[in-house]
């Protein structure tokens, strides 16, 4: 069994910046890549940034520049430092993991979500 917990979430002004963290534990025999995605009422869920082991990284448009996404391997901890937030960064942002739960058998996890309001 393999759980995410992510937590950061929160109202922030625009401008602002806000940090959300997402750990994975349980049976994970390695990790292929971790990242984030969101989902804004109405809208289709979407990548916003992925980090591969290799540490090698990407991002959607909208948030180059201002996210950056990073990982701690030790803690199996990925992080979304989310800077100069507009209110169309609104959204549920999700962290997903795609890992080997087995030498052979390939697995993708979600978090359970966490809101994120820009506003004034």
């Amino acid at each position: 069994q393999v759980q995410l917990e992510e937590s950061g979430g929160g109202l922030v002004q625009p401008g602002g910046s806000l940090r959300l963290s997402c750990a994975a534990s349980g049976s994970i025999f390695s990790i292929n890549a971790m990242g984030w995605y969101r989902q804004a009422p109405g809208e289709e869920r979407e990548l916003v940034a992925v980090i591969f082991n290799n540490g090698s990284t990407n991002y959607a448009d909208s948030v180059k520049g201002r996210f950056t996404i990073s990982r701690d391997n030790a803690k199996n901890t990925v992080y979304l430092q989310m800077n100069s937030l507009k209110p169309e960064d609104t959204a549920v942002y999700y962290c997903k993991l795609e890992c080997l739960v087995t030498r052979y058998w390939y697995r993708e996890f979600w978090g359970q979500g966490t809101l994120v309001t820009v506003s004034s």
